[in-house]
């Protein structure tokens, strides 16, 4: 099953389902390049001027944009990049909180193929970019993933020793049945394993089903009213894809923000986090 383009939100369907395997620790392969670009100021930074250093990581590309605060590292889904709406708008949102951003850019879309890599090479390519260039620097850090990517946060959070993990979109259930008639593997332990603190904002209409908080794990869960898998809404849901987007952003930057420490506080928006566990 290939991911698919949205006309908004901007994130996309999840990858294969047999992506979940073994994921083993950065390869021998995944070792970072020189810095390759500086480009000038960063979509959905936020801050005026903010530019972000380009460094290739065995195929892929983390886009970093410079400092000393916490960070937040997006991943993206199967078929989407790190410059989509939701993702954009999630930026702005934490870059007036105090915190940096990170995009990381996987080996396929770097290379422009449409089919994402296997799991076992997007996991390793995830452990290296974030461990050499993130995780090194002793300051906290965050990964917020969009479907395919919220699931590769989930494998390297703990390994890198992550804050926690924001899932826009967790692809619980992929939608249809095996050729054998069965329905198709859940990917639930990939949530109950992650052993870190976990926010799921997920579209209420999601075809990939609706994962369940669990105060055990620290596990949260928002519903964004009329959304579906990349948050598109109906016009019988009486909301525009834009507000919906804004939600799932603004309720993922403020969890993020609260998760990495006393940052700068958000604007007004009529949404609730969930409440503590």
């Amino acid at each position: 099953m290939r991911g698919k383009s949205q006309s908004h939100g901007g994130s996309l369907t999840d990858s294969e389902p047999d992506h979940a395997g073994s994921f083993p620790v950065a390869s021998r392969q995944c070792v970072p390049a020189a810095v390759t670009t500086e480009s000038g100021p960063a979509a959905g930074a936020g801050r005026e001027g903010a530019t972000e250093v380009h460094t290739a990581v065995d195929g892929g590309r983390l886009r970093l944009v410079p400092g000393d605060g916490p960070t937040v590292v997006f991943l993206h889904g199967a078929g989407s990049g790190v410059d989509t709406p939701l993702f954009n708008a999630l930026a702005t949102a934490l870059a007036a909180g105090g915190a940096r951003i990170g995009r990381l850019e996987m080996p396929y879309r770097v290379a422009g193929r449409r089919a994402p890599d296997r799991a076992a090479r997007l996991d390793a390519v995830a452990l290296t970019a974030v461990g050499a260039h993130v995780a090194d620097t002793g300051r906290p850090f965050a990964l917020a993933g969009v479907s395919m990517g919220s699931r590769v946060a989930m494998r390297v959070a703990g390994p890198l020793g992550a804050r926690g993990v924001l899932a826009l979109g967790f692809p619980l259930c992929p939608p249809g049945r095996t050729a054998a008639g069965e329905p198709k593997p859940s990917r639930q332990h990939e949530l109950d394993e992650v052993g870190l603190p976990v926010l799921v904002v997920q579209g209420e209409r999601d075809p990939f089903g609706r994962p369940e908080p669990d105060a055990s794990r620290e596990r949260r869960l928002h519903l964004v009213r009329g959304g579906d898998h990349s948050f598109r809404t109906r016009v019988r849901d009486g909301r525009a894809p834009e507000e919906a987007v804004a939600e799932a952003a603004h309720v993922g930057a403020a969890y993020l923000l609260d998760l990495l420490g006393p940052l700068g506080p958000l604007g007004p928006l009529d949404v609730s986090l969930p409440a503590r566990i």
